[in-house]
């Protein structure tokens, strides 16, 4: 029976042999594959339609999405899980320690703009990588807009979570 198994996955039908992950493009210099996750229209859209990667919007406009949203998200961590979680002040220590990273965050895309990075390579799943990553004064705006997204991320949540009652008494629930 273990036989007929094993001869079984050496039929050039089996489905199981069929190559589904191939050199990016074909050229097995590129030192990338092309898999069936990354090469799916749906990955490709999804990871194109990401502030970093969507076509036709400034740098500026870039660092400001993806700031307020890593300000938004990375609040919770802070206030919820953080030592001072269980007293009054959790809100506004997840608030600082919040900020704070946000500007730390902000000193190492500087830095990263300033050191000359390399220039954005095209790959399967972004074919145009947008031209604001090609120069340094592309990275510092970016860097700029991620500054005040995150700064204004973090305050939003901190007024939702601190107002979080008056919310709730207004919406009836």
């Amino acid at each position: 029976m273990a036989q007929a198994i094993d001869a079984s996955k050496n039929s050039p039908s089996d489905a199981r042999n069929r190559e589904v992950v191939f050199p990016e493009w074909r050229d097995p210099q590129r030192g990338n594959l092309e898999t069936p996750i990354n090469a799916s229209p749906l990955v490709k859209w999804y990871i194109n339609a990401l502030p970093a990667y969507r076509p036709g919007i400034t740098s500026l406009r870039r660092g400001l999405e993806v700031g307020m949203a890593h300000g938004y998200w990375i609040f919770g961590p802070f206030a919820k899980l953080g030592p001072l979680r269980n007293t009054d002040n959790a809100n506004l220590a997840g608030l600082l320690a919040t900020l704070s990273f946000v500007v730390i965050l902000t000193g190492t895309l500087s830095l990263y703009g300033n050191s000359n990075p390399p220039q954005p390579v095209a790959t399967v799943t972004v074919p145009n990588p947008p031209d604001s990553f090609k120069t340094k004064e592309g990275w510092n705006t970016y860097g700029s807009g991620f500054l005040i997204g995150g700064l204004g991320g973090a305050l939003v949540a901190y007024l939702l979570t601190s107002n979080l009652g008056l919310i709730q008494a207004l919406t009836g629930n």
